[in-house]
Parts: structure tokens; sequence; C-alpha cells
């Protein structure tokens, strides 16, 4: 920050600022995004929820990292994904017992899609909420397990909409105890071959279909709302086919969909402003004649008070010309170090007894500032009486006249020179002073 002083309009500048400058990138470099989601998943197939709820779907994580766009638009991006989720059913059936099914089965997916975000319809440079559509290719793997037994006790389902330890056909009420499903999926329904399928591949493919908003939450943020349905190329996800043998099905292949919320971070891509750091300032409306250096000597005439220094002459911080030994006299133009409170002439010689007097007994003793006193006519000159001068001078009235003669002077003036004075150097010069003006 400066203030211009001297001016009524002066205000602080912020240099900083007027250094810097915020570049939009023509072409900025993007590099991988990294995205997280987690949702809940829903079974489509031969095994259904008869009562379907909130709480009847299991969940599921995905991990995802998008390549670099391939346009300007950042229209197409490739996504690779990982997903790891539960898929179950728990159909009940009063009617038929043999719909009595439940399964649970893990799904791991690891695979690639391209997804197409609008950008060639939507111009808006950042919009807040953004669709999207992309489709893929993924394997997976599943294992379905089933929760047929209670501890020891396996599951009879009897018409009367109960669980009990016994099939209904082997026995009466009275010799049945009511029994509660315990949700321990401890059987391997692919070894236990409940339906003559064999020991089948519990490994398939899947066609991925996404589509959701992503809400920009910063440049480098967002939010994805949105669902993939994954259509499967097989029919045993829950280890139900219309080709098994003692179980309805039908023919059409096992799917299953995650409606879930993400977030993505672009943590490696170019920023697309750029900050620059100028050499010289970038201003609209500035007045220039604020940092005018006449004399050139690094100090702007607003705060130089020493104008006119001449060329080479260091300075210091208020513009004038160094003065090591203080005598007055710049360094430039100083021809020796005096010491403190000595008398020097004009290039800073230390001046000796005989010429003060001799300056003093010629006109040329009288300074410029002073000669208005022999100019000037005595009846308009200001005058000073003896006792207008300070008391602590008034020995050196040594007749007692109540006026300062040239011989008193001259006197005061070798005691001075001599170490017998009390004054100081700014005294004797007060009393030459006033030895003139009276």
């Amino acid at each position: 920050m400066l203030t211009v002083p001297g001016r009524a309009d002066a205000q602080e500048i912020d240099y900083d600022s007027l250094l810097i400058r915020r570049v939009e990138v023509e072409n900025p470099t993007y590099m991988p995004v990294i995205g997280v989601a987690f949702g809940t998943m829903h079974f489509f197939g031969d095994v259904r929820n008869s009562f379907p709820t909130p709480l009847s779907d299991r969940s599921g994580f995905k991990v995802n990292i998008s390549s670099p766009p391939f346009d300007r638009q950042r229209t197409f991006v490739v996504n690779f994904s990982l997903l790891f989720a539960e898929v179950t059913g728990n159909e009940r059936s009063h009617v038929n017992l043999d719909r009595n099914l439940n399964f649970h089965s893990t799904i791991n997916a690891f695979g690639v899609g391209v997804e197409y975000n609008f950008g060639h319809l939507i111009k808006n440079e950042a919009p807040v909420l953004k669709p999207f559509v992309s489709i893929g290719f993924e394997p997976f793997l599943f294992s379905a397990k089933g929760d047929l037994w209670r501890g020891n006790v396996e599951y009879h389902y009897w018409s009367d909409g109960t669980i009990r330890n016994i099939s209904e056909a082997d026995g009466g009420v009275m010799r049945s105890d009511v029994i509660m499903r315990d949700w321990d999926f401890e059987t391997d329904l692919r070894e236990a071959d409940l339906y003559g399928l064999g020991n089948y591949r519990q490994f398939s493919f899947t066609v991925p279909i996404d589509f959701g908003l992503d809400f920009n939450i910063s440049e480098r943020m967002k939010m994805r709302l949105g669902t993939t349905f994954y259509l499967t190329f097989t029919d045993l996800v829950d280890n139900v086919s219309w080709e098994g043998e003692g179980v309805t099905a039908n023919s059409t292949n096992d799917h299953f969909a995650f409606t879930y919320v993400g977030l993505q971070l672009d943590l490696f891509s170019e920023p697309k402003v750029r900050t620059e750091e100028l050499l010289f300032a970038e201003l609209d409306d500035f007045d220039y004649l604020m940092f005018e250096d006449e004399d050139g000597d690094g100090i702007v005439d607003g705060v130089d008070d020493c104008p006119g220094t001449p060329d080479g002459v260091d300075v210091d911080s208020s513009g004038c010309p160094w003065d090591y030994d203080q005598d007055g006299v710049p360094d430039y133009m100083d021809d020796e170090d005096s010491s403190p409170g000595a008398i020097v002439n004009e290039r800073g010689v230390e001046m000796s007894e005989n010429e003060l007097e001799s300056l003093l007994a010629t006109p040329n003793a009288i300074s410029r500032s002073e000669l208005d006193l022999y100019l000037v006519p005595s009846e308009q000159r200001e005058r000073m009486t003896f006792d207008q001068l300070d008391e602590k001078f008034h020995g050196l009235d040594l007749d007692g006249d109540k006026y300062l003669s040239f011989d008193e002077l001259l006197l005061a003036i070798d005691d001075f020179f001599d170490f017998k004075s009390f004054m100081l150097t700014d005294e004797v010069y007060e009393v030459i002073n006033f030895f003139f003006a009276q």
C-alpha cells in the first residue's frame, strides 16, 4: 500500500493487486477425475421380495475414475468403475409352498463405459445442473447363498403362514414347533444343487446403463445423483432358472439396479483460470504525475525533500544526498569529514579561528539570509533590544550598557574556540544574529 501525500484526492493503492492478472486458459489440461458413490441395490429376477420395502434392498458402493474428455466441450468421457454390492430376494407364498424362496448374492463388477453429458446442447460453461447418460460393458462375479436352516433345524413352510421344524405332511400341529428365520444366509445354493442346475459358473457379463444429474458444487467438485441398470447375461444370480427342475421360473435373465448419490473430485487438472504476475501494472485510469521523478534519484517528486539532486548522487529515503558527518554539506560536495559541531565552509572544510574573525570583520561575513539588514533602510528593519536577548547571554555585555559591542562579540567567539564558553555552536550563531539585529 502507498498513499501519495500533498494531494486532495490521495488514496491508498494496492500495488499487489495491480501486478496480478487472471487469465482464462484457452485449452486447459484435464486429468482423470476420481468419483465415489453409495446407494441401494434392487433385484429383478425369479425370486422377488413379496413385501418390498426400502429395508429389503441391499447396499452398494462404487469407485469410478473418469478419463480426460475427448473434446473441448467435455462432452464424452470414458469411465472405469468398480462395484461392490449385494442383492437379495425373499419370496413367500402360503398357497404354493415351493415358492418360499430366498437368496442373498454378492456382486463384484469391474468394467468400462462411455459417458455423454450433453455438452453439445448445453452451451453454459458451468451449469448448476447437468444431465448425463452412459453405457458400458462389465464382467462380474456373484455367489448366491440361502437361509435354509436355523442352527441345525431346517425350515419347513406351512400353509398357515408359519415356519416349523417338521414338514406339514409329516405331523400335526401338536408335534411341531414354530421357529423364526435367523436371516443368516448360511447355505451355498450352488453346492446344495436344489434344482439340478449343477456346478454352474458364477461369472458373467453385464451391460450397465447409467443416467442421472450432476450438481456442480465448485470448479473441482460435483455431486452426482443417478441410477445404473445392469442388464446381465445370466439367469442364475438368484440360483433359480427356467432350466432347473422342481421350481417355476421364467426365461428372462436376472437384472439389478443401483440407485446412488456420489461425489466426483477433479484434483489434478490444470485450472481454467491462471494467475499471472506482471512486470508492470496495467491501469485504465491512473495519474502518472504521482510517480514523476524529475531528478531521477529513485524518489518520486511527491515525497522528495531535496529535489534537483545531481545525477549519480546517492540519496536517503527522503531523496536528500547523504551527509555522513552531519555538517550540513552533502558528501558529494564535502572535502573532509568534520568533527561534531564544527563550523565549516561551503566545501565542508572546518574553518579556523582566524577565518571566522575575518568573516566577521568583512562584509563577506554576512550570510545571504541576513543581507536584507543592510539593503533594507534602517527605518524599515525589525530591530531587537538587549532585553529581547535570552537572559543567559546577558553576561556577554561586559560594560553593562545593554548593548553588545563588536569587541564583546569577538571576545565571546574567542572564548568559544578556547573552550571557555558556556555556549554551543547554535547559540554562537544566535548571538551573532542578535549583534546585527540590535
